[in-house]
């Protein structure tokens, strides 16, 4: 506040001085052409103290020492223009009244030298004094380059230079540079001051040129293929990215007046080759609303993504089942923090594979819909061990299963993988046992609908290469992938979730649902992306060494299996595969006798065996 007064102090101080000595000026001007218009020494001294008053007053009235410096505009100065005339206006009809008098060319003269006088000093105190506060600075600014020379890049540019001269603004440091823009008619023009120069296929070329640090995404209401072909530009970088969310991301509030406040790091998912998939959340909220839904894995990146979801459609109750605690308490805590004593939340520590355990959890519950996320996962671990992915992934996907039925629940769906197609490795070849489990039960039960979903990879899920890959960046600076040409299909943890829920809700029984899920991604191109989010260059900076595909990894993951089919749904996104005929004495006596390999800790002979059970599986080692 006292610098608010200082300031407007100052201001005033220099106008009255502007004022008092454009009066003198005025009178001097006209006595060196003996002009009979000029005023005595006391009528000067009349005129200079009532014209001086009044536009004072004036410029108060209309705010030009309420506005900062460094926000005056166009608008201002015509406030002050404004704040002027009216002042010497009145200041005439004053001297009428009192009577004075005031010559009105002398008026005139002394109105347009003083007018132009307050209107410059704010001119070029502005562009001066600031602008060479600012050149002090500019070595430690960003340099940024602006992506969309609209609506939305001429608001950031407005924000960040007012936010210049503004120490305590977290943007002061920013420089804008220039802007890019595909609208061919907006080349080689000028937004206050900044230039477009090209357009976003010059991205590269530009940052280099220009000596860019930063790049602001601005084009919030683009399309999903062409802000992606933009930051795919963008991407290739050495510079940091900020993206400005979609329109309908955007907040406008109290808490939130700027657009730049909003930007936000680009994400690996931004740069995914598809556009985000959409869902039913009217079917989803009919299959949640008011039921008890138990979710097994549901610490898991999977699992806890489910229960954040199933908490949004206002269940009756919802069930953690977890063998890990430490995962389970942080999903529990997280949902108590935000839903408190309004969501009726168990969280239980259990492993899927005590029958006794399941069964006590599932007489107590009675959950009408069962979600089953528990799973081991990780591939090369489950090739050295391959009786616990049996164990845990097969047998404990009989139990709940079978305790979901016992017990009278309505829906159970399985998370399985693009994996389980023509397996090759041990973790596969499980799920895919675990989805003719589902089958089997589907076609052999009367109350439970089993239902089983399949999709890729899911970025960000625990034990995915992009943890991965980060950690590597952050302390290693080398990122290890096995193979230059090993290619994945991915998915967003939300949209896998989805998924899960959207099957389950139109789900009949046996059916296998498979996500569409685009153009598979070359994993050494997401692994480049990444390290270019970092602000460095991939080989460069980072090495990425090639490690080998690992034992019962192969190059290229296929969603559906041959002998399925492809059958579309109301979502365009979703296909269910063709159900394959289970023959349930086979299945049994062969689970039978897997059961036994597994818990002698026979890993040849359990290998050996699950190979039997799926025709598929064609187990690869890569020595």
């Amino acid at each position: 506040m006292k610098f608010i007064n200082f300031r407007k102090t100052v201001l005033a101080v220099a106008d009255v001085f502007i004022i008092i000595v454009s009066g003198i000026i005025t009178n001097y001007i006209l006595s060196l052409f003996n002009s009979p218009f000029t005023a005595g020494n006391k009528g000067i001294l009349y005129d200079i103290v009532i014209d001086l008053i009044l536009c004072i007053f004036m410029l108060f009235v209309f705010g030009a020492y309420s506005r900062l410096w460094r926000y005056f505009n166009l608008k201002d100065y015509f406030y002050c223009c404004l704040a002027m005339v009216l002042g010497f206006t009145l200041g005439y009809v004053a001297s009428l009244i009192l009577p004075i008098g005031q010559n009105i060319v002398f008026i005139l003269i002394y109105f347009l030298i003083s007018t132009i006088g307050v209107l410059l000093f704010r001119f070029i105190f502005k562009k001066a004094f600031l602008d060479l506060t600012l050149a002090g600075k500019s070595e430690i600014a960003d340099r940024t380059l602006i992506v969309g020379a609209g609506n939305a890049g001429k608001m950031i540019l407005t924000e960040i230079k007012n936010a210049q001269y503004d120490e305590n603004s977290p943007t002061k440091n920013i420089l804008p540079v220039c802007f890019i823009d595909d609208d061919l008619s907006k080349q080689n023009s000028k937004i206050n001051g900044v230039p477009v120069v090209g357009t976003s296929a010059d991205i590269e070329k530009v940052c280099k040129n220009y000596n860019i640090d930063t790049i602001i995404v601005a084009v919030p209401s683009c399309e999903e293929e062409d802000k992606r072909r933009i930051l795919s530009h963008c991407s290739n970088t050495e510079c940091k990215i900020k993206v400005i969310p979609y329109l309908s991301e955007l907040l406008f509030d109290e808490k939130h007046t700027q657009l730049i406040t909003q930007a936000k790091e680009i994400k690996i998912d931004d740069l995914l080759g598809r556009k985000p998939i959409k869902f039913d959340k009217v079917i989803i909220e009919n299959l949640i609303r008011e039921k008890v839904c138990l979710v097994t894995g549901g610490g898991g990146s999977i699992g806890s993504e489910l229960v954040r979801q199933i908490a949004k459609y206002n269940p009756k109750q919802i069930i953690i089942v977890d063998i890990y605690e430490n995962n389970a308490y942080d999903i529990q805590q997280e949902l108590v923090i935000k839903y408190g004593d309004a969501l009726n939340l168990v969280t239980l520590i259990s492993s899927v594979r005590d029958y006794d355990k399941m069964e006590k959890i599932f007489s107590q519950y009675k959950p009408n819909i069962v979600f089953h996320a528990a799973a081991h996962k990780h591939v090369p671990l489950m090739e050295t061990s391959p009786e616990e992915a049996v164990k845990n992934n097969i047998f404990g996907t009989f139990n709940v299963a079978n305790f979901a039925e016992k017990y009278g629940a309505d829906k159970f769906v399985l998370i399985s993988t693009d994996k389980a197609v023509n397996p090759t490795n041990v973790m596969g070849a499980t799920k895919r046992c675990c989805e003719m489990i589902i089958q089997y039960k589907a076609q052999n039960s009367s109350k439970t609908e089993f239902v089983a979903t399949r999709f890729g990879n899911v970025l960000g899920s625990n034990g995915s290469v992009i943890p991965l890959f980060k950690r590597q960046i952050e302390t290693t600076n080398q990122v290890t992938v096995t193979h230059p040409d090993i290619i994945r299909y991915f998915m967003t943890i939300p949209e896998a979730v989805s998924l899960v829920l959207e099957a389950g809700a139109i789900a009949k029984g046996g059916e296998i649902f498979v996500l569409d899920m685009g153009e598979p991604v070359k994993i050494l191109t997401l692994a480049e992306n990444l390290i270019r989010m970092y602000g460095k260059v991939p080989y460069k900076d980072v090495e990425i060494k090639f490690t080998g595909l690992r034992p019962g990894e192969k190059l290229f993951e296929e969603l559906l299996m041959d002998e399925e089919g492809l059958k579309s749904t109301a979502n365009q996104k979703i296909f269910i595969g063709k159900q394959i005929e289970i023959n349930p004495e086979e299945l049994l006596d062969n689970l039978d006798k897997l059961k036994k390999f597994a818990e002698e800790n026979d890993s040849d002979g359990t290998v050996e065996f699950l190979s039997k059970i799926v025709p598929t599986f064609n187990h690869k080692t890569n020595d």
